[in-house]
C-alpha cells in the first residue's frame, strides 16, 4: 500500500498544481491514498467548501488543517457538508469538528488524526497528547496516520518518539519548507515538515513585495498570496500489506 500526503496547499496556485498533477501522481506511484493539509487553501487561510470539493473531487480523500482553520467564518456554517475534513484537536474551540476519522482502504482501516503543536502557535486548547491517548483508546485501527502541524521542530520530533510503538506515520506541516529529515523512527514513518504547494517566488506562499513593505517599510498591507509558477510538496509512505508496518518514506517535490 502507498500512502500520498502532500504539503500545505496555499492559495489559487497551489491548489492549480494539486489538480493538474495529482491523477499523474497517483497513476506513476501506484497510490492508495491521498491526504492533504488545506489550511492555506483558500487565499492563503482556511478553507471553503468550494474548494474543499474541487480538493476530493481532484482525488484528496481526507483533508487536514491547522492554524488558520478558522479564518473563514463559513466553516462553522459549512462543516457538516465536508465529512472528510479534518480540523486539529487541541485549537480552539477544541470542542468543533472532527480531529480523527477511520479510512477502509484496500480492506484495511486507516485512521488519520490531526494534532496542533504548542509551541509559537495561536489558539492552543491544551496539549495534543490526551487526544491522541484518548484516540488509541477508543479505536480499533490497522494504521494510524497523523498530520502535527506546528511550528517547532523538536515538537513534532518529540511526538513521534512518545508513539514510536503505538503509530505508524506522524507527518509535519505548517512551516512550509520541506525537510531533509525523512526516516523510520521505530515502527513511524517520519518527516519535520513535508513543505508545500504554491508560487516558488514567494516567502512561504506569501507575496515578496506585500511582505517587504509590510515588515521593512513598516506600512500596513493586507495578506497577498504570491502568484506564478508553482511548486509541489509532497512524501510517499510505502506500508507493507500484511503487516501494515511503514516501510519507507519518500520526498517529492514537483
Amino acid at each position: 500500500m502507498r500512502i500520498l500526503f502532500i504539503g500545505d496547499i496555499v492559495g489559487a496556485s497551489g491548489r492549480q498544481i494539486v489538480v493538474d498533477h495529482l491523477s499523474m501522481i497517483k497513476e506513476q506511484h501506484n497510490i492508495d491514498f491521498t491526504i492533504a493539509n488545506g489550511e492555506n487553501s483558500a487565499h492563503g487561510k482556511g478553507i471553503t467548501k468550494k474548494i474543499y470539493n474541487q480538493l476530493t473531487n481532484a482525488g484528496i480523500e481526507c483533508v487536514t488543517m491547522g492554524n488558520h482553520t478558522f479564518a473563514k467564518r463559513e466553516i462553522f456554517d459549512d462543516y457538516d457538508d465536508c465529512p472528510n475534513l479534518l480540523v486539529p484537536a487541541n485549537i480552539e474551540p477544541v470542542d468543533f469538528g472532527n480531529y480523527y476519522k477511520i479510512f477502509e482502504v484496500k480492506g484495511k482501516k486507516i485512521c488519520v488524526a490531526n494534532m496542533y503543536g504548542e509551541a509559537f502557535m495561536n489558539r492552543v486548547g491544551g496539549s495534543p497528547y490526551p487526544y491522541m491517548d484518548a484516540l488509541l483508546e477508543e479505536t480499533t485501527a490497522d494504521y494510524y496516520f497523523v498530520d502535527f502541524h506546528a511550528e517547532s521542530t523538536s515538537e513534532k520530533m518529540l511526538f513521534a518518539y512518545v508513539y514510536e510503538n503505538d503509530i505508524n506515520a506522524v507527518v509535519g506541516t505548517h512551516t512550509h519548507v520541506q525537510t531533509a529529515d525523512e526516516r523510520l523512527i521505530g515502527r513511524v514513518a517520519y518527516i519535520t515538515d513535508v513543505g508545500m504547494c504554491g508560487a516558488k517566488e514567494s516567502i512561504i506562499g506569501r507575496d515578496v513585495e506585500e511582505l517587504y513593505r509590510n515588515v521593512i517599510l513598516a506600512e500596513k498591507t493586507r495578506y497577498t498570496v504570491a502568484l506564478g509558477e508553482a511548486f509541489l510538496n509532497a512524501v510517499i509512505i510505502d506500508v507493507d500489506d500484511e503487516t501494515m508496518e511503514s516501510t519507507a518514506i519518500t520526498r517529492l517535490v514537483i
